[in-house]
């Protein structure tokens, strides 16, 4: 039971602190749809499992015994939030009549950027794999540990989804649109900074 809620607490705790996955299913909720929101949210949630997967089946142990590996994972996580933020940056305003249209995102592709936002984002890394070596005890049972992954997936599927119902919200969105440019550039520029602290935090696990 102490496990349990031990795993409950942390995992509500570093679920709702403020990272990439927050900034793009915020962005995708303000200025594309609420459907894209929520299945950026989706995608989120099953990058979770990438991490929850190789943790369970030992890999995760190799990250954390090797320097190089985590810094390869580092360093292409830093490489993909920086790739979105600069063409968020690189958004132009447009015409009154165009403020209004935004180009959807096909669900496909809003899945994946919630996906690989999350697969390839390093603290996530050190989340799961800290949670399942330091606080989820050896002899738990697999079911349970594979329990703890479940849950954790959908805590974060729930918690963004959340996030993206309220900021979608027609009172929100009609209000924003007009300077989605300005929108785009400033979650930009928070995705570049997450990647160049990423590509800079040397060897920190």
């Amino acid at each position: 039971m102490t496990e349990l809620i031990a795993v409950i607490t942390i995992t509500l705790l570093a679920v709702i602190s403020p990272g990439p996955d927050f900034a793009m299913v915020t962005r995708n909720s303000l200025l594309l749809s609420r459907r894209a929101g929520v299945l950026t949210a989706l995608g989120i949630g099953l990058g979770v499992l990438v991490h929850v997967t190789y943790t369970l089946v030992g890999v995760g142990l190799l990250i954390q015994q090797s320097l190089w590996l985590f810094n390869a994972i580092k360093l292409a996580g830093a490489a993909y939030l920086i790739y979105l933020g600069v063409k968020m940056l690189r958004a132009q305003p447009r015409g009154a009549s165009a403020d209004h249209h935004v180009t959807p995102l096909s669900d496909g592709a809003a899945l994946r950027t919630g996906f690989l936002t999350n697969a390839l984002n390093p603290k996530t890394t050190v989340f799961i794999v800290s949670l399942f070596m330091q606080v989820v005890r050896p002899d738990t049972p697999l079911a349970t540990q594979i329990g703890y992954g479940a849950f954790i997936s959908v805590a974060h599927i729930a918690w963004f989804s959340l996030v993206a119902t309220c900021f979608s919200a027609n009172a929100v969105r009609d209000r924003l649109l007009a300077v989605r440019h300005w929108i785009d550039r400033a979650f930009g520029g928070l995705l570049v900074g997450f990647g160049v602290l990423l590509a800079i935090a040397r060897g920190s696990r």
